[in-house]
């Protein structure tokens, strides 16, 4: 039996395992529901979401209670060091009055079971590391496979045939290209864009319409060359999977992707093993 197993195993440990993926903007927590889901990568149940600004203890709270009545361990992947102390602190004051026992435990690269071609590997964002991770495990055996993960930055990133990490691209997500047009004129203005909704038909009639044409558009445009670019490493066939907050917004550029909203979770999931052997 493995250390995973045995950790969520609640006849031998009793503990639920729970997920923390600390982004930039929001806390993506979840249970895991099941070791071997599709494919093999782990299932998670229960996500819940918390914006990182003003943390919500009691939403978080709340949570716990629903997903883990009982002593449970938590895994937190972090790409915003404040965000993942203030989480830390907030699970350490949860276990401390006594409501439940809450272990806790950072990941980092090392933790991951995927091997990388980078010099630096501890110098990746954990969340691109994590969803290859998860994406190595599912992919066809004798090919690659390319994660597009469109969150608060957008990334498109390349794992070789061999389960290597290769590296990829980064920029702005939409929300990130709004803000940059407001802050950086006078007159434009800043705008909230849609996850869900088609960018609007060229040209764009008004302000608000051309940018959201220009960041909409833009950004299928911006998605669909750096896979064709990936494909020029890795083949021209070479799996797409799409994930993250604005995946919708992304998908129709990749005809043929894979949607997985839970990849980075699953793919912290499977940190288990190599975290708490720590």
């Amino acid at each position: 039996m493995t250390l995973f197993e045995t950790v969520v195993d609640p006849v031998e440990r009793g503990e639920s395992l729970l997920l923390a993926d600390v982004g930039n903007s929001r806390i993506k927590l979840a249970a895991v529901a099941e070791i071997g889901g599709r494919g093999g990568l782990p299932t998670v149940r229960r996500r819940q979401e918390i914006e990182i600004r003003g943390l919500r203890k009691d939403i978080l709270r709340q949570w716990l209670a629903v997903v883990a009545p009982g002593p449970a361990i938590m895994l937190i992947a972090s790409v915003h060091d404040a965000a993942a102390g203030v989480l830390e602190m907030a699970l350490a004051e949860e276990s401390a009055t006594g409501r439940r026992r809450l272990r806790q435990r950072r990941i980092g690269h090392a933790d991951l079971p995927i091997r990388s071609a980078l010099a630096e590997p501890d110098r990746v964002g954990i969340d691109r590391l994590a969803a290859a991770a998860a994406a190595a495990v599912i992919k066809p055996a004798a090919e690659g496979v390319i994660v597009v993960d469109c969150g608060t930055a957008a990334t498109v990133d390349c794992v070789a045939s061999d389960g290597r990490f290769l590296g990829g691209a980064i920029l702005p997500g939409p929300n990130l290209m709004m803000r940059a047009l407001a802050s950086g004129t006078s007159k434009l203005p800043e705008l909230a864009a849609s996850g869900t909704s088609e960018p609007p038909a060229m040209p764009g009639r008004n302000t608000h319409e051309a940018i959201a044409a220009g960041v909409g558009w833009g950004m299928r445009g911006a998605i669909a060359e750096l896979v064709a670019r990936a494909r020029l490493t890795l083949g021209p066939d070479t799996p797409v999977i799409v994930t993250g907050g604005w995946s919708e917004t992304v998908v129709p550029a990749v005809p043929g992707a894979t949607v997985i909203p839970d990849l980075v979770l699953a793919g912290i999931a499977l940190a288990a093993d190599r975290a708490l052997a720590r």
